[in-house]
């Protein structure tokens, strides 16, 4: 069932987002704004009542939603949380989502929990652990994942294959999709020293269901994906780039911390509506708009 209904979605673009916080659900509620769909982050409405849910349902009236998860842990030893994912098929049920995503990583050991997502190494191992677990809640949940690269910094010795490698096998092994975080590349390749052009030349292209545009900081000589400012030059140049490779994607402006009035954002959305127009016009053949 989730590969059917994964490759319709894949087919078209939703246009273009913003992540839906709480300072902003009046505003959204008072008059339609200049937004074609919402992202929600699940587990801030996997409750029995209150108001976020009667906020919940009062906007996905108006605006189309996908849902992005923050706990999953897919790349974790510990046991899947059937109680969580039971928590995360209901909500997909109510608010029938344009897709559900979350972090390819994991974030603790032995019943310690670190509240950080976590690169993984980049094993033969460790993608054949994934791969399978990513399956396990493909089949539970009866739609394809959509998984997202986090920012790093540090890297495991002993990892065997780069991670736009690791990407491109785990999609090919599981039947994924990816969230391309832009600026979670830009992020990693300053602090590891790669080409993010060559991380983007080298993702399955048609695999990309979502982008995220966001903005970081510098802290002791490392980017720092802090998501608390405006979309930096270096990551806007990249989105241009893989739309110019990929043609039109859905695409978010992610903002969790400092968040400025919701005007703000919604012209930052603007900016990357024309940059996304004027990229995917070079290679008009290939967008999936």
């Amino acid at each position: 069932m989730h590969n059917a209904t994964s490759s319709a979605l894949l087919s078209r673009s939703p246009g273009f987002g913003l992540g839906l916080r709480a300072q902003h659900f009046a505003d959204f509620a008072a008059c339609r704004r200049r937004v074609d769909w919402l992202e929600i982050i699940s587990e801030n409405f996997m409750v029995a009542g209150g108001k976020p849910l009667r906020w919940l349902d009062q906007l996905r009236a108006d605006y189309p939603m996908a849902m992005h998860g923050v706990t999953l842990a897919i790349g974790g030893s510990e046991p899947l949380d059937f109680e969580y994912l039971r928590g995360l098929r209901e909500l997909a049920e109510r608010v029938e989502p344009l897709w559900v995503s979350d972090h390819l990583c994991w974030g603790g050991f032995g019943g310690v929990h670190v509240h950080d997502l976590l690169p993984l190494p980049y094993t033969a191992e460790a993608l054949r652990h994934v791969a399978a677990r990513v399956r396990q809640v493909q089949d539970f949940l009866g739609r394809r994942l959509v998984l997202e690269n986090v920012s790093s910094y540090v890297e495991f010795a002993d990892s065997e294959m780069s991670e736009w490698a690791f990407l491109d096998a785990l999609c090919r092994e599981s039947d994924c999709l990816l969230l391309l975080d832009v600026n979670n590349v830009h992020v990693s390749a300053v602090n590891h020293g790669f080409d993010p052009l060559e991380f983007l030349r080298s993702l399955p292209l048609d695999r990309v269901q979502q982008i995220h545009l966001a903005g970081h900081c510098v802290r002791d000589g490392y980017l720092i994906d802090t998501h608390d400012a405006a979309v930096a030059d270096p990551v806007w140049r990249l989105y241009e780039h893989f739309i110019e490779q990929a043609g039109a994607r859905a695409t978010l402006i992610e903002r969790d911390d400092k968040l400025p009035p919701l005007a703000e954002l919604e012209a930052e959305l603007d900016s990357a509506r024309r940059r996304s127009s004027a990229a995917a016009s070079l290679h008009p053949q290939r967008s999936a708009a």
